[in-house]
């Protein structure tokens, strides 16, 4: 893609190489879809006419598959990029302040997965000690939960601190009280688009033709009641109290010049989570505490790649539906200012971190904000942004 006419939007991250969607309203109008362009948004109901861009959500235009998306992106490019296309387009560039955001789609099921090597390795450490870090299936496939899609929230939403069941140190009996030891998960998800048929899987060749792009996620955690909860069967109300989502879904042909080879599985997978293509992603991730980098984690290491998530969670014949929303799980790279968790980054508390006020944080106080952003190589050769999910910490109801 060449460069734009858009003032400013070239080196801002969110040039014609990127063009993210999302769902935007003015004052006293209703929301529609609109394709963000440096600090414009391009109203897409206005620029092109289609039926489903007057709409609140992006699933009208998701639930029309893959040929589409891609046709859509070109003629919204062309427009943005070429003079013949500036007459059409200009009149519906919305500056970016002069709108209100909305959470960009309707989110069908969530899914979060356990991808991450070396999350998972110090997961089991810290919560094992002394044991096998990883469980025997996890090498064999991409272990997952199936989470709460009605607490899933856009950026910018605050966040509650959870109250449950937690075993204080040392104790032989629960309490029930607010979580001390509230925690983020920096994390990448993967939007649906199109449906399947309830009884069919999806091929890992097949991820492209059903997922339409990425957000970024922060998986909120309270550590203290998951602990308590999670043996027999795993995560449950330590992870279902909120899902910070952002709010621009990047397509995912806009990570084209990101793709990498997947990082090398051994043993080999079962032949329907053989990787067919190269869907790693090379994105790096920074993750602020109050303003201040406390890591950096990068995607591209990750141990299970999207399109065999995508397959394992089908592989049984669930259905996919339009708004369905999976994430990849903590993103934790090998040093430890690339850990994606405050777990991981304080050790299970025995190692706080120091800001830059000088104050102390093993786990997230209340009024502490959080905020996850992401950059890529565009097609273009310049650097894209996958926005940012932000959210602050309050006291418990």
């Amino acid at each position: 893609m060449t460069n734009s006419w858009v003032p400013g939007a070239d080196a801002s991250g969110f040039g014609a190489d990127n063009l993210p969607y999302g769902v935007f309203s003015r004052a006293g109008a209703p929301p529609r879809v609109g394709v963000r362009i440096g600090d414009y948004v391009l109203d897409l109901a206005g620029a092109l006419g289609d039926s489903e861009f007057f709409a609140a959500s992006l699933n009208p235009f998701m639930a029309r598959g893959s040929t589409v998306w891609l046709a859509t992106r070109a003629k919204v490019a062309g427009m943005l990029t070429a003079e013949q296309g500036r007459a059409v387009a200009e009149p519906n560039l919305v500056p970016l302040g002069e709108t209100v955001l909305r959470p960009p789609f309707e989110v069908a099921d969530y899914v979060d997965f356990y991808c991450s090597l070396e999350h998972a390795s110090n997961v089991g450490a810290i919560f094992r000690p002394g044991d096998e870090p990883l469980k025997p299936n996890w090498r064999h496939l991409p272990v997952a939960y199936h989470g709460r899609s009605g607490t899933v929230v856009a950026s910018g939403t605050d966040i509650v601190r959870p109250s449950g069941q937690r075993l204080p140190p040392g104790a032989k009996e629960p309490v029930f009280g607010p979580s001390t030891r509230l925690d983020i998960e920096a994390e990448l998800g993967f939007v649906v688009g199109t449906r399947t048929a309830l009884g069919r899987s999806v091929s890992v060749s097949d991820f492209a033709e059903h997922v339409f792009g990425v957000v970024l996620v922060n998986d909120w955690s309270a550590r203290d009641i998951q602990a308590w909860e999670y043996a027999p069967l795993g995560p449950f109300l330590g992870k279902s109290f909120a899902t910070s989502v952002s709010q621009w879904v990047v397509p995912l042909d806009a990570l084209g010049a990101a793709r990498c080879a997947g990082r090398e599985q051994d043993p080999a997978p079962l032949p329907h989570l053989r990787r067919l293509a190269d869907w790693g992603l090379d994105i790096t991730m920074e993750v602020r505490l109050n303003g201040q980098v406390v890591s950096r984690p990068p995607f591209g290491a990750m141990y299970w790649t999207a399109d065999q998530m995508l397959a394992h969670l089908t592989s049984n014949g669930a259905a996919l539906r339009t708004g369905d929303l999976y994430a990849s799980g903590t993103v934790s790279g090998p040093r430890k200012d690339q850990r994606g968790s405050l777990l991981e980054l304080t050790w299970g508390g025995s190692e706080p971190i120091t800001l830059g006020d000088g104050s102390t944080r093993t786990f997230l106080e209340d009024g502490d904000t959080v905020t996850v952003t992401a950059r890529a190589a565009g097609m273009a050769g310049a650097t894209i942004s996958l926005g940012e999910v932000t959210g602050t910490v309050r006291a418990a109801l």
